[in-house]
């Protein structure tokens, strides 16, 4: 059952998962509400409008009217008799993305039907070629929308989030590349079905101006209906603004903005509550709920504190009918599954992951016999044997069960997860994974610096982490490093160990990623600044809903030089692997890279990294430009400088002192010049009557 169409106009929920994110495959959130749900006879209409507002932009058409956008941008600007400093940015912008902007078009349908082939998304050229494509469409729409900046992780403008102001700024439809498949799409689908309730469930920091955008639409096309919304990166949002126990504040009356509610927290049986409140009628219906914003009347909401998490054996398995599940990006349907909910760990200091108010949720498990029910169930429902076990961590005993289930169940599927890497996780151990269909384990290393480690009280000693790895990959199970830099009081030697750690072990690790530390809220780090060697941790001033989190280290552990060693040890490492972003073949935890693990083995990234990149193709184009790019570019590193000015002197953020500064900035007058463009590069200067400095016979000519 590939697709399951529901009747729209049958439905007492509509629930919204909202861009912008992963297109390769459903998400769990949805899901998982939809299942409980629907167990309880409730009607339920389930909406990915990630994956259906990226099918249509990801079109011909689509993408020849963001073509069309950023040429008519392009004209405005060249109109005028100078560039502002503001004006210049969004002039190289858009000429950085012009030659993708005319590739695109042309190539787009074919790159979606690759990915969705299940011969062709195995052929790495014209894998290759696929992903340019889609990535380089993303920088078309990010461009015709500048600021914009838009990727399948993120969504980020330069005021996202700061103020209610800034928030409807953002959803203005000038702004906003969703907006025509919201009004044309969305809300016609919703008025048909006049649900009672419509929730939209919010994962990831990326969702969350395109969640306020889509409310914002619903509220004034629907505003009888019930809006609400839920979600980790809501939650993290909303229950920072309230007041201890959720006590009504001014702030997270701000924050709920179009919202008649938001749940807090983990939904199944608040959302129920909520809908059989809301069909009671009764207004002291809704007072008594636990776990749901609500204003109060006096300018101010809150909630009543409830415990706030499931018990997850009673909760029944995700149901993905009507989810257009023939839509996503893949060749092969990964549907993702939770056998546990939080972490069993928790002590990790620098971790605000999941639904909770610090640190991480509860540690609970589903049963095995009904994990392996579910996935039975699952697999002949939907037609896929592949499954990713979406979760914060599961225990490495509870993973040996559930593998020693599988094998005695006789169900062959094949999956991955992310894992903490334990000592238990020995040699014998981690072959019985792998007959039981085990491909893929992503392990939280973080950093392979012994000192680190422990600030990090990450429980696991490097030489242990090191034991897992190998024992993984000599069970030919691919084993993925997460790994960052920057930890508070890290060295640059540090931060070089674990570049070090990843090149020793490069036979045995098939991937790794190496971010950079971010603080959050709810990280013991930012509860206890002084004990990891922070002077302060702070907000900007103007970022009325604390977005945004910063710190300074009493003492600088590393300088720019450092970075830069650190940046050039990393750039050699990866030549080993073909690493790619995310959620493509090549990065860590997506749907994409396990099927290549199933069908090549764990050592297919680094064999393909000895072979020629692939790319976006089509011949270049030659066009005048009024203004010169070279000192847009220069306006790129003004940039940088007015937000440093912001950020750590200032501390403060807004449109008006941000224009204060840009007005500073000088204006460029039109120096016109002739530019040669192509997809996936910058457009280069054209110098008449020169020869270009390629040419074959350069020297002879000296």
């Amino acid at each position: 059952m590939s697709d399951l169409l529901l009747d729209d106009s049958a439905a007492d929920v509509a629930l919204i998962y909202p861009p912008s994110c992963d297109p390769t495959a459903p998400y769990l959130a949805v899901p998982m509400l939809t299942g409980f749900l629907r167990t309880h006879g409730v009607r339920v209409l389930p909406i990915d409008a990630n994956i259906e507002v990226y099918d249509a932009l990801l079109t011909p058409g689509g993408a020849a009217a963001m073509r069309d956008r950023l040429e008519a941008r392009l004209a405005g600007l060249d109109r005028k008799a100078s560039l502002s400093h503001v004006d210049q940015l969004a002039y190289g912008a858009l000429w950085n993305a012009r030659g993708d902007a005319f590739a695109v078009p042309d190539h787009v349908a074919e790159a979606k039907k690759t990915l969705r082939d299940g011969e062709r998304f195995y052929d790495t050229e014209a894998y290759g070629r696929a992903v340019s494509t889609i990535d380089a469409a993303l920088r078309v729409i990010s461009a015709a929308y500048t600021p914009l900046s838009l990727d399948f992780t993120a969504y980020r403008t330069p005021f996202a989030m700061t103020s209610p102001a800034e928030i409807a700024h953002d959803s203005e439809a000038e702004h906003d590349p969703f907006a025509a498949y919201v009004q044309g799409v969305l809300i016609p689908r919703l008025r048909a079905a006049r649900p009672r309730l419509i929730g939209l469930s919010v994962c990831f920091p990326g969702q969350l101006q395109p969640t306020y955008s889509l409310a914002r639409a619903i509220k004034r096309a629907l505003p009888d209906i019930h809006l609400t919304v839920g979600g980790p990166a809501m939650t993290q949002l909303l229950i920072r603004q309230a007041g201890p126990g959720g006590t009504a504040t001014e702030k997270l009356q701000l924050a709920l903005g179009p919202f008649d509610s938001a749940v807090v927290y983990e939904g199944e049986n608040s959302l129920l509550s909520l809908l059989k409140a809301l069909q009671s009628g009764a207004p002291a219906a809704l007072a008594e709920l636990q776990n749901v914003v609500l204003r109060d009347g006096a300018g101010r909401a809150g909630y009543r504190a409830g415990h706030g998490m499931e018990d997850l054996k009673k909760l029944p398995a995700p149901d993905f009918d009507g989810l257009p599940l023939s839509l996503y990006l893949s060749p092969q349907l990964v549907l993702p599954y939770d056998p546990t909910r939080g972490c069993y760990w928790g002590k990790c200091t620098f971790c605000h992951y999941g639904l909770a108010e610090v640190g991480t949720a509860a540690y609970r498990e589903r049963a095995v016999p009904q994990m392996i029910d579910h996935l039975r169930s699952l697999s002949s429902r939907y037609g896929t044997d592949f499954f990713y076990l979406s979760q914060d961590s599961v225990a490495p005993k509870t993973l040996l069960r559930f593998a020693e289930g599988l094998l005695e169940a006789g169900l062959r599927i094949r999956w991955a997860t992310d894992l903490k890497p334990e000592r238990y996780l020995h040699a014998e151990r981690a072959q019985t994974l792998r007959r039981a269909g085990a491909v893929a384990c992503a392990l939280g290393v973080e950093s392979a610096a012994p000192r680190v480690l422990k600030l990090i009280d990450k429980g696991a000693p490097i030489e242990a982490v090191r034991d897992v790895i190998h024992n993984l990959s000599a069970a030919e199970i691919a084993a993925e490093a997460m790994c960052f830099t920057d930890f508070p009081t890290e060295t640059t030697r540090e931060a070089l160990a674990t570049v070090q750690f990843l090149d020793e072990l490069s036979e045995d690790v098939a991937i790794y990623i190496v971010g950079e530390f971010d603080l959050t809220h709810g990280a013991l780090v930012a509860q206890r600044p002084a004990e990891f060697g922070l002077r302060e941790v702070y907000q900007l001033d103007g970022d009325l809903l604390g977005t945004g989190l910063f710190y300074e280290e009493a003492r600088a552990a590393k300088g720019p030089r450092d970075q830069e060693r650190i940046d050039t040890a990393l750039s050699r490492l990866a030549r080993k692997w073909r690493l790619r972003t995310y959620p493509w073949a090549g990065a860590v935890s997506t749907a994409h890279t396990l099927l290549h693990y199933a069908r090549f083995g764990k050592a297919v990234f680094r064999q393909q990294a000895e072979e020629p990149e692939v790319g976006l193709e089509a011949p270049p184009r030659t066009a005048a430009a009024r203004f010169d790019l070279d000192a847009c570019a220069a306006a790129v590193e003004r940039e940088g400088q007015i937000w440093y000015t912001l950020v750590r002197e200032q501390r403060h953020v807004s449109r008006a002192a941000y224009l204060k500064l840009a007005r500073e900035q000088p204006a460029l007058r039109p120096q016109p010049a002739h530019y040669e463009y192509g997809p996936e590069e910058e457009p280069q200067r054209l110098v008449r009557g020169r020869r270009p400095s390629h040419a074959p016979n350069q020297a002879l000519s000296r």
